[in-house]
């Protein structure tokens, strides 16, 4: 049996997978039934290169092999190129793409660094697999050190139009870099034929099948692999007396009868600013709602140190301050902002005691919040789930209210609708939805993946 080998910008505790979510619930029993071996980032920043070194720890049936950034590998790979460039442009952001050409060395520098640590940690049949942007160039680093395994990539964030993509600095040597892989997956189809488009019309490419892609003297397959929750343990999570109590301390703690959900980390493309609004404009056009409805908004702190996660931060600080201003009264506090991370056992009790799970990203890549609040509810009484049109999620969850997260009075409609929806209707949209989640969990991205992977032709096999 093959070893898998994942690499991941971060590297979790596979021991505590279901607590973390994620990356790890998705890869940890993959991990521990190969005996494999997870690399990535320590989390940690070193004062300079000199003390750069793997360290190496064993979970269980998996090793971790993990390596710091130094401060200049920091500011330059993961600040600079990986979430000043890549991230914006991929979300359709670019305004706020900040083009560095010492970024642009430092994203190459570190994907060489990190190509010869692993190189060295291969055995002769294991199986790689790649996740997310900040490694896009990795594999063409490896084949370049002599690696002829087989190895795959997954983007877990949205793939953009060729018109977008055109914009991103060394656009082209990104996308001949993914002709080094084997395997190239994406979470949506609208992703992946953004990536066909831009081969066929930007580098002369040739579409074989309808998942083969030919350009710059290389083959790879290319296709959507949707990534799932687990759903029976998020759902046990929701349903323990501990959560009962905590949907019996929220009830009992608001004169609302009614609450909405939002759980997102705070970045800008998430929609927050205008989720607020949206929220404003419900209470404007519904005035019934006062005092009956409270926005719960959980947003978790991430990337401080970029300026624009800063500016966002203190956008809707303003916004729910102006909110709960104007319309609070001494037993009703319409907007619940948070802003720290909630255990998810917490938030798998706070969802499936929610009426409306909000989730309306300006762009996202799958969007999991959607999919676990819908694994959290009740099938006899569930919530209904409000969903941007813009999250890839989307795609498969059809039967959710979908909506333009940049329409306020849209949006605000759709809350309405969902506050007011008959149980029948909640119970028959919930079904359906209930049955996407499930058949497209986390167990069959990974297999699916993973299967694909392993039946793929190897990137240096000819003919």
């Amino acid at each position: 049996m093959s070893r898998l080998i994942v690499v991941s910008n971060r590297v979790a505790d596979v021991t505590k997978a279901v607590q973390s979510g994620g990356l790890a619930t998705a890869v940890a029993d993959a991990l521990q039934e190969a005996r494999g071996l997870w690399f990535g980032w320590d989390g940690t920043v070193v004062s300079n290169d000199t003390h750069i070194g793997i360290s190496i720890n064993q979970q269980g049936n998996v090793r971790t092999a993990t390596v710091p950034l130094s401060q200049r590998d920091y500011d330059e790979y993961y600040v600079g190129f990986s979430n000043n460039v890549l991230w914006p442009s991929f979300h359709y952001r670019l305004d706020l793409n900040l083009i560095d050409s010492k970024s642009i060395d430092g994203y190459r520098r570190v994907n060489q660094r990190f190509a010869r640590a692993l190189a060295a940690l291969l055995e002769p049949d294991d199986l790689i697999w790649i996740h997310d942007y900040h490694f896009i160039p990795l594999a063409a680093e490896l084949r370049a050190l002599g690696v002829k395994h087989r190895i795959g990539f997954f983007l877990h964030i949205p793939f953009p139009p060729p018109d977008i993509f055109l914009a991103v600095p060394e656009q082209q040597w990104l996308a001949r870099a993914m002709f080094s892989y084997d395997l190239v997956g994406f979470q949506t189809a609208s992703d992946t034929q953004n990536f066909i488009r831009y081969v066929l019309e930007q580098a002369g490419g040739e579409q074989v099948s309808d998942t083969e892609l030919k350009a710059f003297g290389g083959t790879i397959k290319v296709r959507p692999f949707p990534i799932g929750i687990d759903v029976e343990a998020f759902y046990d999570m929701a349903h323990t007396p501990t959560a009962d109590e905590q949907i019996q301390r929220l009830q009992r703690r608001s004169m609302a009868s009614n609450h909405i959900i939002g759980v997102d980390r705070l970045d800008y493309s998430k929609g927050l600013p205008d989720r607020l609004r949206a929220f404003r404009r419900l209470l404007d056009l519904y005035p019934e709602n006062r005092k009956a409805v409270t926005l719960m908004q959980i947003s978790p702190p991430t990337r401080e140190d970029v300026q624009a996660y800063a500016d966002i931060r203190q956008e809707l600080e303003g916004l729910s301050g102006a909110i709960n201003g104007e319309y609070s009264d001494f037993d009703w506090t319409p907007v619940r902002y948070i802003h720290r991370a909630v255990p998810r056992a917490t938030l798998a009790a706070l969802f499936r005691g929610s009426q409306v799970g909000l989730v309306t990203p300006l762009r996202d890549g799958m969007n999991l919040v959607a999919k676990e609040y819908i694994a959290a509810q009740d099938a006899d009484d569930p919530g209904v789930l409000v969903l941007s049109r813009f999250a890839g999620a989307a795609e498969e969850l059809t039967d959710a209210i979908l909506v333009n997260p940049y329409d306020n009075d849209e949006v605000a409609q759709a809350l309405q609708r969902s506050l007011t929806m008959k149980k029948e209707e909640r119970i028959e949209r919930h079904n359906a939805l209930f049955d996407k989640v499930q058949k497209h969990d986390v167990k069959n991205w990974r297999e699916t993946f993973l299967n694909e992977l392993k039946s793929s032709r190897r990137a240096n096999e000819s003919g």
